[in-house]
């Protein structure tokens, strides 16, 4: 029996499936690992090293680097970049088309970095028109049925707790860290080093360093914890403890609070982040 083209493979049933070599004519690098029940686009290019599982399908147009492996019953369907030294768990699904009304199959993708990890059935859509790209960066960790949606852009050292749920256009920048059960509104942007607990509603941004969580959010002061155990100097945490205070812990306005902070706050470079985050929020924090 011939190998099936990805276009085959629907119509065949169980018994003829398991019969059939399933994985196509693609060529292999060097120590590259494919489960014989595995099916493989021919135009997707495995890097040296990579392990793929029983019944996982890798579409068109899809990079895989060295050395990741691709648990069992993952579907990666076209269009994706994974990097080095990636793990994706038993039945995650990547590179999917966006679930947006207005996408018309125009040429998209997805983007991951290097040494991230997918857990088990993390879902991972490719972008629309308006990006083009969604992306995950380096040493990330997106847990169990986590769902990135188009269009989100996920920076390094990102940590996405069991079913965090995101809808479009969501920005997390590096070192953020949300929890489990957690749902984040379209366009919403999370600062470097925030912490959002768990079941949380997020509606609007959060600030760079600080904590938050509820339905509805609130925030709750820096996040201590985080910046310690990441090596933020005593004095670093404390000028950003007084920034904090100005704006969410006073009765200035945004603008009034913007204007006492660059004028008595040191110009620390997390500072300027702080403020530049703020001065340039979309939907209110």
């Amino acid at each position: 029996m011939r190998s099936p083209s990805l276009a085959d493979v629907d119509s065949l049933e169980l018994s003829e499936l398991l019969e059939t070599e399933l994985t196509l004519d693609v060529e292999l690098h060097e120590d590259t690992r494919i489960h014989p029940t595995a099916i493989v686009d021919p135009r997707a290019e495995l890097d040296v090293g990579v392990e793929v599982g029983p019944y996982t399908v890798i579409g068109p147009n899809v990079r895989v680097g060295a050395h990741t492996r691709i648990g069992p019953h993952v579907l990666i369907e076209r269009d994706t970049i994974i990097g080095a030294h990636c793990r994706i768990a038993k039945g995650a699904v990547l590179g999917t088309d966006p679930q947006d009304l207005k996408y018309r199959g125009e040429p998209t993708n997805l983007v991951v970095g290097d040494r991230t990890t997918i857990r088990e059935f993390a879902t991972l859509n490719r972008g629309t028109a308006a990006r083009g790209t969604t992306s995950v960066g380096s040493n990330c960790l997106l847990m169990a049925y986590v769902h990135v949606a188009h269009d989100c852009a996920i920076g390094d050292h990102v940590i996405l707790a069991n079913a965090v749920n995101m809808g479009g256009h969501v920005i997390i920048d590096d070192w953020a860290a949300i929890g489990g059960m957690t749902a984040i509104h379209q366009f919403v942007r999370i600062g470097t080093h925030a912490f959002v607990g768990g079941a949380s509603r997020v509606a609007k941004d959060v600030p760079p360093y600080v904590r938050a969580a509820g339905s509805p959010l609130e925030l709750y002061g820096l996040n201590t914890v985080g910046l310690q155990r990441r090596g933020f100097p005593d004095d670093v945490r404390r000028e950003l403890h007084r920034a904090y205070r100005l704006f969410f812990a006073s009765s200035y306005n945004i603008s009034q609070a913007m204007e006492r902070a660059r004028q008595e706050l040191r110009p620390l470079p997390e500072i300027q982040i702080f403020l530049d985050f703020i001065a340039r929020s979309e939907r209110g924090v």
